[in-house]
């Protein structure tokens, strides 16, 4: 399947400026296939080492971490010979050993001949609380989400489709009718598969939720066993309850995460360091309100107001326990969670384009789903899960801040009118 983090290792590998590359992001989004698929098809041989399922590995790196000292020893482990330039080096789980991170401080600069991508799963907890010093200013780092829509079109054989899609979200003209549907049928059934590197696969084979969905409950098992695994004793109930909400949290009419559906009498205190936990694997993402529209809205965030979305949709669903049909058909049932749903979606998506995301909440009666920077300007976002579009907070806020345009996520077809350009859902990956 194709993954746009392909396009970007292409460039890592062709810059006279690469360095050691850091490839963070949660279990099971495809790290690992992705790094060692590039690695088949663009160098002689890989060199792979997993500190995970190897432990003994971690006392190669306990007396001396330089490449001269290294890469004979690495050679001999890896059956192979470590050619510069033509070996690809991967340090698989690398949160297990933080001595082999430090090591890449060396690599950078008295080997930087050497290609070394390092990927984990919790890399993001393991740097904040690392014993050992972190090479700032001597690596790379890039971050691997679930699959996008785009990247689900086409691996399910749909490359005219996205060519449309992305042509009428250029001209702001409607797709024919016909696409329309097709592309919001498919769009659903994103929701229920998610972007997980597996289910996908297994969709395109069997087409069976059923099964999908037990693959969804092995990932959400395997996230809870990393709470337990990989944090602090006094912190892994709270980090589970923390998760365990956002469901709840999502099913709101105001989304904002508040502590007390935690528990009554919650508070920031009790839990901030699981959000943190939470956050730095990649599990989920915080969306800061903004308190003011100007730049850089990063200045202007409320610490204390934001919301919380998991990273991947099928992932959601599955934790909500939610029926395929249910999905497919958007059946009145599900009408409470439809809004936290979509702005759920609408977020990953945005992510994945690498926008940082903000709300605009002003006062309980007016809301910006999303403010984002986009070419230069602050954009605002507003998402509707239906057709219905009316909204006296965007036509405020376009009369407050006066933006070059909004942009409006719903149902309905590509269109311009009023300065609002109208993205259907499932073109969110557009934008």
């Amino acid at each position: 399947m194709y993954r746009k983090i392909n396009d970007f290792l292409h460039t890592w590998k062709e810059s006279r400026f690469r360095k050691p590359l850091i490839l963070q992001g949660a279990r099971q989004v495809g790290k690992t296939y992705s790094v060692l698929e590039f690695g088949r098809t663009h160098y002689e041989n890989v060199a792979y080492f997993n500190f995970e399922t190897d432990p003994k590995l971690s006392e190669t790196f306990d007396e001396d971490i330089s490449p001269d000292y290294l890469i004979p020893i690495l050679s001999h482990i890896a059956g192979q010979t470590i050619i510069k330039e033509k070996t690809l080096i991967v340090f698989d789980e690398v949160q297990l050993c933080e001595r082999a991170l430090t090591s890449l401080k060396y690599f950078c600069e008295d080997a930087p001949e050497y290609h070394i991508v390092v990927a984990g799963s919790l890399l993001g907890v393991a740097v904040n609380r690392s014993r050992f010093s972190f090479p700032v200013g001597k690596v790379d780092i890039k971050t691997l989400h679930p699959m996008d829509m785009e990247e689900f079109l086409l691996a399910l054989g749909e490359e005219s489709l996205v060519t449309q899609i992305r042509k009428h979200f250029d001209s702001d003209t409607p797709m024919p009718s016909a696409l329309h549907q097709s592309a919001i049928n498919l769009y659903r059934q994103y929701l229920i598969v998610g972007g997980m590197p597996e289910c996908v696969t297994q969709y395109i084979q069997t087409k069976d939720y059923i099964l999908i969905r037990h693959t969804q409950d092995t990932i959400l098992t395997s996230y809870l066993n990393d709470m337990s695994k990989y944090n602090t004793q006094n912190e892994i109930k709270k980090t589970r309850l923390v998760y365990d909400n956002i469901t709840v949290q999502l099913s709101k009419q105001n989304t904002r995460f508040r502590y007390k559906l935690i528990k009554k009498g919650g508070r920031a205190s009790e839990f901030e360091n699981a959000i943190e936990w939470l956050t730095l694997s990649g599990i989920v993402s915080q969306v800061y309100q903004v308190e003011q529209i100007r730049k850089p809205l990063e200045n202007y965030r409320n610490i204390d107001a934001f919301k919380i979305y998991v990273s991947d949709l099928g992932l959601l669903c599955a934790k909500k326990d939610l029926a395929a049909n249910d999905i497919l058909y958007m059946v009145d049932e599900i009408n409470d969670f439809k809004g936290g749903m979509t702005e759920n979606y609408v977020n990953t998506q945005l992510i994945r384009n690498e926008y940082r995301t903000y709300y605009w909440q002003p006062s309980s009666q007016t809301e910006i789903d999303f403010i984002i920077q986009r070419e230069g300007r602050l954009i605002p976002i507003e998402v509707k899960a239906a057709d219905h579009v009316q909204s006296r907070s965007l036509q405020n806020y376009m009369n407050n801040y006066q933006p070059k345009y909004a942009i409006r996520i719903s149902s309905r077809n590509f269109g311009f009118e009023n300065k609002i350009k109208s993205v259907p859902i499932y073109a969110v990956f557009c934008i």
